[in-house]
């Protein structure tokens, strides 16, 4: 098996992430007798410097063209004070809305070997595993007209909040779909005392979910599951909910794990190739000084084979062979206690790549 995978390395860290992630991916194609091939291309912050634009043309045709994009990260401080459409996180919203990347999965697993990594109590963190899904290419993020204007009384700025039945609909089908093969139990998260989309956004989960009567419906408004998140996460198996909404909750479910450098993500379409990504960002505090934690990339690599290439079994060989390497005590400065010895991005690779030859069947 053939398959191109499109490589944006990006800014800050995602260099060294997507370096260690690539090397991972070499690994399971030996080991399983699979081809990867890489096209590496250029976005965020260091596209700007090079083309003036956070998403050049030839970026986005070499990932049309791919069966998988891999993402580091994109933003800095450096880039942070030019007009909207030249920040670095212009560029990432483009390539979502161009290839109508609408639903956004993240996972959150508590690893035993971390429990201590979290801030809240083990015994609250006792079997978590649930997935967030969010809408990724509508809502506020997208909405128009926005921007600011000069009025009488000063400065004015407005941000669109805009949603079609169509665009709520299709992640909602996803989400129930996910939901089933999961434990058959799905939040809706929304704010429907107060928003007009929430409204709409709940009215329609009503109506989809009367095509799903094996999974249980549950409505929840988002101050409330911000809460409950941190309260008693083991509740949640498969919620789902809007851009903005999803945003800051998958944010805050980072803590749950110990790490935004331990959560991966997918962004799928219905067609078209899916974009894998850690949910961490660039951590230019740490850019180049090899303490980057590599693993959210080598789950999202994970969720890349089991979602765009069918290749359970590789997965679930990512998946153990972190396990393992948790297990044995191995961290990145990230995840270390104080005082703990921690392992560098490259030397975290090794470990999972040689935990990883382990896990392959003879």
């Amino acid at each position: 098996m053939i398959k191109q995978i499109a490589v944006l390395p990006g800014d800050g860290i995602g260099p060294e992430v997507t370096e260690e992630a690539v090397r991972l991916l070499e690994e399971v194609g030996k080991q399983f007798g699979h081809t990867f091939q890489f096209q590496f291309a250029d976005i965020g912050g260091c596209a700007l410097d090079k083309t003036g634009t956070p998403l050049p043309e030839e970026t986005l045709q070499i990932c049309r063209e791919s069966d998988a994009i891999l993402l580091g990260a994109v933003g800095g401080p450096k880039w942070d004070h030019g007009p909207g459409e030249k920040r670095p996180e212009a560029g990432l919203l483009k390539l979502r809305k161009a290839l109508q990347l609408y639903a956004n999965l993240r996972p959150v697993i508590v690893f035993p070997a971390l429990v201590n990594a979290s801030t809240l109590k083990p015994e609250v963190l006792e079997g978590v595993n649930l997935m967030i899904i969010r809408e990724l290419t509508g809502g506020l993020y997208f909405g128009q007209p926005r921007g600011r204007k000069e009025t009488d009384e000063g400065l004015a700025v407005v941000d669109t909040l805009y949603y079609t039945e169509a665009e709520i609909e299709r992640v909602l089908r996803k989400a129930f779909e996910i939901a089933r093969l999961r434990k058959k139990h799905l939040v809706s998260v929304d704010k429907a005392n107060v928003l007009d989309s929430s409204r709409l956004w709940r009215e329609t989960a009503d109506r989809i979910g009367k095509e799903y009567p094996d999974v249980k419906l549950e409505h929840m408004l988002v101050d409330n599951a911000a809460m409950q998140l941190i309260r008693r996460p083991g509740q949640f198996d498969t919620v789902v909910t809007e851009n903005m909404f999803g945003d800051i909750l998958s944010d805050e479910a980072a803590m749950l794990s110990g790490s935004l450098g331990m959560l991966p993500s997918a962004s799928l379409s219905d067609s078209g190739p899916g974009l894998y990504e850690p949910v961490h960002g660039s951590a230019p505090d740490i850019a180049g000084q090899n303490l980057a934690n590599p693993l959210a990339t080598f789950l999202s690599v994970a969720m890349m084979l089991k979602y765009s290439f069918n290749l359970e079994q590789e997965a679930q060989a990512i998946e153990q062979a972190i396990h393992k390497v948790l297990e044995d005590g191995y961290r990145t400065r990230d995840l270390a206690q104080e005082g703990e010895r921690y392992l560098t991005t490259t030397e975290m690779g090794e470990k999972v790549r040689a935990y990883l030859k382990q896990e392959v069947p003879s």
